[in-house]
């Protein structure tokens, strides 16, 4: 059998903001069907990478392929990517069903039907005739993850994605990405929450000061279990 690339991967990436170098020499291979885990300070450059390899930022050297194609060059942004960074947008006069219906009808790929399962997946009511200016944090975070996964991409890129969820709605955004993986998606996330990586990631890497460095992965963690046990 023909053993697949890697779904992403940087190459000496660096991105400068003027003087301001804020990814150093980044290096990294994601591979299908796993979730990665980036964990960092504020302004260590977490976000900056997720931009770049989404195509929103250029890098200044190096190159990042997603899925085979140099982003920047074959493609301007990645095919078959979902994506939270920062605050998900959204039409606020409208529901949070119109919301996604209007994205869907850019590219035609899902139906109505096909959003109001995606809304359920993520507990809302395709019903709720409310206006999403007057959704909570968790609501519009809900929203935002299934605005991510409703074409079923293959590449989640998530910034952040439990922001304003209770522990009901955390539980419940940590089962459906657990399920997201084992339907074969490459899932990267950042996480202020230890909990939040340690349960969902198979590999864990810091971002400081614009260098990422690889802290564990899966099996390390359970060979450390088994040793002490």
């Amino acid at each position: 059998m023909e053993k697949k690339g890697p779904c992403v991967e940087l190459e000496h990436v660096t991105k400068r903001f003027g003087q301001d170098q804020v990814l150093k020499e980044v290096n990294l291979k994601l591979q299908t069907g796993k979730v990665y885990g980036i964990v960092g300070n504020n302004g260590s450059g977490k976000t900056v990478l997720m931009k770049c390899i989404c195509g929103f930022l250029p890098v200044t050297t190096g190159c990042v392929r997603v899925f085979g194609k140099r982003i920047g060059k074959d493609v301007d942004f990645p095919e078959s990517l979902g994506v939270i960074i920062e605050t998900p947008g959204f039409l606020t006069q409208l529901t949070g069903r119109k919301n996604p219906e209007i994205l869907a009808d850019l590219n035609r790929r899902i139906s109505r039907a096909d959003i109001r399962l995606v809304l359920k997946k993520v507990g809302l009511d395709p019903d709720l005739k409310r206006p999403v200016s007057k959704y909570s944090l968790g609501m519009r975070q809900r929203l935002g993850i299934a605005q991510a996964i409703m074409e079923n991409p293959g590449l989640l890129i998530l910034d952040e994605p439990f922001n304003g969820l209770d522990k009901h709605g955390v539980e419940e955004i940590r089962r459906l990405l657990l399920e997201l993986k084992a339907d074969g998606k490459t899932i990267l996330l950042a996480s202020h929450n230890e909990e939040d990586i340690r349960i969902l990631c198979d590999e864990v890497y810091e971002m400081d000061g614009g260098v990422l460095t690889f802290m564990r992965s899966e099996c390390e963690d359970k060979e450390a279990v088994n040793c002490n046990s």
